[in-house]
């Protein structure tokens, strides 16, 4: 058990919501606790009560009582029972294990951390990825619901806080793969537009987005935050769409997704960032392509590059893609083995 704690929220964590900002700093802890201290009035935020959806900001100081420790999260007993089928399907995604760390190839659609009544996801289903040992593996980075491919979990508390600061000091390399809508000119690039969330609606702040700002203009813009991808185009299908390779240099929410809908070439199956504008208010479903391309998102962390976080040797995670990307690769004819691991490596 901790004991209080007041945090300084800084420049690099302010526009975060509260629960997400407290769940980076403590994986372990489950998102209903944070809910109920919030309701308690036990976590506060400049000596006012808050809800675990208040946005935070710069400067502001937070206010969290005692939170258990790691070990007493993960004691047996604790979690919803995991029903068989996910069980499997948990295990099934286990694309690397060691005595320290989990990775898993994230299925589409299923969400990494639980919100209001959702009860189903990776935090809650990763009780099925004990193996061997008494705690259950906690998280240590996101990827959105509809992103899939690598995710890691640390089985320690060690694990975990050297997993974190590799994310937060950008040690990790992370690799994603998508399918845009269009072909991207020049076919290599860097994007560096800033973001800044466009408030959504509910109560919640459910539909909240990020709107993109000129890099010269996101000093003037309150909130705005700089961001930077590098990109670069794989294989083409002529002007119709094109297989990229995408390298996050920043990690802000939704880059990747923002980021190619501003160059003019949203992800396939992208309802929030893939209509005719960075508004999209169109039917809501996004960039398609029609024919036997799915709607959902065409986007997938493929390959992870990262210093394990007690022996210092370098891990080179790589995901298969999943079921809805394969048969797209199928439509075009592309082929998964054609494409380096790092595609940008002559760009560093």
């Amino acid at each position: 058990m901790t004991g209080v704690q007041r945090i300084r929220v800084t420049e690099d964590d302010g526009e975060q919501r509260l629960d997400r900002w407290l769940r980076r700093r403590h994986p372990h802890v489950p998102q209903s606790l944070v809910e109920r201290l919030c309701r308690k009035g036990e976590i506060r935020v400049d000596g006012g009560r808050v809800r675990a959806a208040t946005k935070l900001e710069p400067g502001q100081e937070v206010r969290l009582p005692p939170l258990p420790d790691a070990e007493e999260v993960s004691r047996p007993g604790r979690e919803p029972r995991v029903s068989e089928a996910d069980a499997e399907m948990m295990r099934a995604a286990v694309i690397y294990r060691d005595a320290d760390i989990i990775a898993l190839n994230k299925p589409p659609g299923l969400a990494v951390q639980g919100g209001s009544g959702q009860t189903r996801h990776v935090d809650a289903l990763a009780e099925a990825l004990r193996f061997e040992r008494e705690d259950k593996p906690r998280l240590v980075h996101r990827l959105d619901r509809d992103t899939s491919g690598v995710l890691l979990l640390a089985r320690s508390p060690r694990a975990a806080q050297g997993l974190a600061r590799a994310f937060q000091s950008r040690d990790a390399r992370k690799i994603y793969w998508a399918v845009v809508a269009g072909h991207p000119a020049p076919e290599m690039g860097t994007i560096r537009y800033g973001l800044v969330k466009a408030p959504g609606h509910g109560a919640g702040g459910e539909g909240e987005k990020m709107r993109v700002i000129p890099p010269d203009q996101v000093a003037a813009v309150e909130g705005a935050k700089r961001a930077t991808t590098d990109y670069r185009v794989i294989e083409g299908a002529g002007n119709r769409a094109a297989w990229v390779a995408l390298a996050p240099i920043t990690g802000r929410t939704h880059q990747l997704r923002a980021h190619m809908a501003a160059i003019g070439n949203p992800i396939i199956g992208d309802g929030k960032y893939g209509g005719n504008s960075q508004v999209n208010e169109g039917d809501g479903w996004g960039a398609q392509l029609g024919g036997g391309i799915s709607r959902k998102l065409h986007l997938h962390a493929r390959h992870l590059d990262i210093r394990h976080p007690l022996t210092g040797a370098r891990l080179s995670l790589t995901a298969p893609l999943p079921e809805h990307m394969e048969r797209t690769w199928e439509l075009f004819g592309w082929r998964a083995a054609d494409a380096d691991s790092d595609p940008f490596e002559d760009m560093r």
